[in-house]
């Protein structure tokens, strides 16, 4: 069956049952790799995506069930805050093993575009859902207000 999908501002028509997994369809018919399998039951993040902006797990949302709302995977990122998020990143040295990096980049830049200046308590919540098995989560909270910090004296 064909699926129309809207991934990264562009059309695909996936031939897969309603019930497949978005994950599977980005990464098996679409091609794009950087979204990660981790668990297979969204407790781990490593497949984040944004649907209509919101951080959301693609290994348990069916394909059937997106119609026609804007998915943009790791690969589709293009804002400020994105950009704020990867040069944090890269200047405190976050990454290790880096298998859940793009999902952490996902919920990480979902999260600075609904609250540009979050405190720790609001990056520990958005970044909750996201395990990392290096355990590199102080870099990567530092890493968030690091960006935040970037994208708010940009604006002045």
């Amino acid at each position: 069956m064909a699926i129309s999908l809207k991934i990264n501002g562009e059309n695909y028509s996936v031939d897969a049952e309603p019930d497949t997994p978005l994950l599977w369809a980005i990464r098996d018919h679409v091609e794009m790799t950087g979204t990660k399998f981790g668990c297979g039951i969204a407790s781990c993040g490593a497949c984040t995506v944004h649907l209509n902006g919101e951080a959301v797990r693609s290994c348990v949302m069916q394909i059937g069930s997106i119609g026609d709302q804007e998915i943009t995977t790791i690969e589709g990122l293009d804002s400020r805050e994105v950009k704020a998020i990867q040069a944090a990143w890269d200047e405190l040295a976050v990454v290790q093993c880096g298998y859940c990096q793009s999902g952490q980049i996902m919920s990480a830049t979902a999260l600075l575009k609904k609250n540009p200046t979050p405190n720790d308590a609001d990056i520990d919540t958005a970044l909750s859902g996201n395990i990392c098995r290096c355990a590199t989560y102080t870099r990567i909270r530092n890493a968030v207000k690091y960006a935040s910090h970037t994208i708010s004296v940009k604006e002045i």
